[in-house]
């Protein structure tokens, strides 16, 4: 006891306080540097200094007393159903789901009210709408969040984020505020409130036809039926004239550029504070970008790529973003979370080795004057001495050289356990493959900054210039060389574990990387599989650029490497489907699974001659 400080004091507090909160005894907090975020049961908050200032400690209760009613009231389960595809939708509908929580959790409660209301304040001073000067620039996800949550406590939106609320609360109350007054009504009803939410997103023509009108208010109250027909014929004629409303355009990449140019800011700022921290259910908080799973749209065949500057760019080899000491801490902890998983995984990568092996078939030419003496004709000699000695020589077999290259996404919603089994399963899988004579190589793809970094500065900088192209900084990582043996490498692996690590993702990109690493190999075969949990996030490029930016590039990449490159290309997602963009694709929704799942792929692979 006498060891205790008082920041552990504190911490045991609000553990407590949380566990009766969330009405959940097991519920572990701990403190963190980096974004909070909430796994399961364990709970990570900002840590205050030791010196435990008054603010810092209100956000931390803030935090813990949002992530603990999160527990208590929400179904991620039911979110993930009720929620839309589109990026910039499905970063409102979490944002308010967001506001609902806190305000069913906070209700009669002044002490959560204060602390929700203090972590809001501190979470909106980095948020894009303090910096907002035109509607354009407002990310419609924070603002939609607060005039919600105005409307169900009656708190107005925090003094930072005011001057930005002050330029979009006029359009969003002319086409949504019967909705946005329904849904009080609502708190209560999780199910309810996310069909309240779903008619919002149309009256706002963020969604349209996500949801027929009748079977959404199945089992309702009949005194709501006169009203259910008034938001449908609203919703119809709207869908209308969205062609020349010229205001909000939720399919911008049906679109020119030149079109699409006015509409698509309005809705691009898809990664915000407020609707990420619900962007993934109970998993992730903090910083967490949308992985937004969007139809398949036709592409403008004029439409092209660029980066506004690669200067700040980064190709690194893992070892160089930590010393060594840190990656043995890393590793060791990453063998520790996964113990009992890596065992199964070693019994499905022997498996896929007994597969590759049997593939190796052994041939001979026998009677031969030389080579190895053959045993099984030694018995014609015993019985006529004047027969000379039998050899056999193994004939020269036809196995391809062969070389695989992992691509792993490492944003930040692949954080926790997503991204443990995928290094575990890359690190058993190269040493498996390396067994065969198959080189493997091991790479990551994120951003070095959140929401734009050093590109983002030098685009203000240069008097923002319109349409700028991918407005962030890349980072490529180098965990394992398709040369360099798998012992050496092992250690490199733990640095995705590392907090701090995984930010934002543009896949395009990563696969043009990685594919031009390959073409460059001499082996006859080149494989390359992806491991994703979505699509292209980048909250700086998307809230300057068209919504489906970064997506529409992907689609381009995949296209190139799929029909005119000898590259192999199979991609697994995790949680979100993948096969809307890549022919040769699986989805998964348990990342256990992934383990498992990669061997399958790589396995039919070889199959296939």
């Amino acid at each position: 006891m006498a060891q205790d400080t008082p920041l552990d004091r504190f911490r045991d507090v609000l553990r407590g306080t949380s566990r009766a909160l969330a009405n959940e005894p097991e519920v572990e907090l701990g403190f963190t540097a980096d974004a909070p975020t909430a796994s399961g049961k364990h709970i990570k908050v900002p840590m205050p200094a030791r010196a435990l200032p008054a603010d810092q400690v209100a956000e931390a209760r803030g935090v813990a007393d949002g992530f603990a009613l999160r527990m208590r009231y929400h179904d991620a389960q039911l979110h993930a159903r009720a929620a839309p595809a589109e990026a910039v939708a499905r970063a409102v509908f979490d944002a308010v789901e967001h506001a609902r929580v806190d305000a069913l959790g906070s209700t009669g409660y002044a002490g959560i009210e204060a602390n929700l209301d203090h972590a809001l304040a501190q979470r909106m001073r980095s948020d894009p709408i303090t910096r907002a000067r035109s509607r354009a620039e407002v990310p419609l996800s924070t603002a939609i969040g607060l005039l919600v949550r105005e409307r169900l406590t009656g708190r107005v939106a925090p003094a930072a984020a005011a001057p930005g609320m002050a330029l979009i609360t006029d359009w969003i109350e002319e086409r949504a505020a019967a909705q946005l007054d329904r849904l009080p009504g609502l708190v209560a009803d999780q199910s309810a409130f996310a069909r309240g939410v779903t008619r919002l997103l149309e009256d706002l023509e963020l969604v349209q036809g996500e949801i027929e009108p009748d079977e959404a208010d199945e089992g309702g109250d009949e005194s709501d039926g006169d009203d259910q027909e008034t938001p449908d014929e609203e919703g119809d004629d709207e869908g209308e004239q969205s062609g020349g409303d010229g205001q909000v355009e939720a399919r911008g990449e049906d679109r020119s550029d030149d079109e699409s140019e006015g509409q698509s800011d309005d809705m691009s700022e898809d990664v915000d504070g407020e609707g990420d921290d619900m962007a993934d259910g109970e998993d992730e908080g903090g910083m967490m970008p949308v992985r937004p799973n969007r139809p398949f749209a036709d592409l403008n065949a004029q439409f092209e790529y660029k980066a506004f500057t690669t200067k700040h760019d980064e190709v690194v080899a893992a070892t160089d973003l930590c010393d060594a000491d840190e990656l043995e801490r890393l590793r060791a902890y990453l063998d520790q979370q996964l113990v009992q998983l890596q065992g199964v995984v070693t019994k499905l990568a022997n498996r896929l080795q007994r597969r590759l092996m049997a593939q190796q078939s052994r041939s001979w030419d026998f009677d031969q004057e030389e080579g190895m003496l053959d045993a099984a004709r030694l018995a014609r000699v015993i019985i006529n001495p004047g027969l000379s000695l039998s050899y056999k020589i193994e004939r020269d077999t036809d196995f391809r050289d062969t070389v695989v290259t992992m691509l792993i996404d490492n944003s930040g919603s692949m954080r926790g356990r997503p991204i443990g089994i995928a290094a575990i399963s890359a690190d058993i899988l190269a040493r498996t493959l390396e067994r065969v004579g198959v080189k493997v190589e091991i790479l990551g793809f994120t951003t070095r900054a959140w929401k734009g970094g050093l590109s983002r500065e030098a685009w203000l900088a240069a008097g923002r210039p319109p349409q700028p192209g991918r407005l962030n900084d890349l980072r490529h990582i180098v965990y394992k060389q398709a040369d360099e043996p798998w012992r050496r490498a092992r250690k490199s692996l733990g640095l995705m574990m590392r907090e701090g690590l995984l930010k934002e993702n543009i896949d395009g990109e990563a696969l043009l990387w990685a594919h031009g690493r390959l073409i460059a190999r001499p082996e006859d075969r080149k494989v390359l599989m992806v491991i994703s949990d979505g699509a292209p996030v980048d909250d700086s490029t998307l809230s300057v650029n068209t919504g489906s930016y970064l997506e529409r590039h992907l689609r381009q990449v995949i296209a190139y490497i799929e029909g005119r490159s000898p590259v192999e290309l199979v991609a697994i997602g995790i949680g979100h489907d993948v096969t809307r963009w890549y022919s040769r694709a699986v989805t998964i929704m348990d990342a256990e699974q992934l383990a498992g799942t990669m061997i399958d792929q790589l396995a039919s692979l070889f199959d296939t001659e």
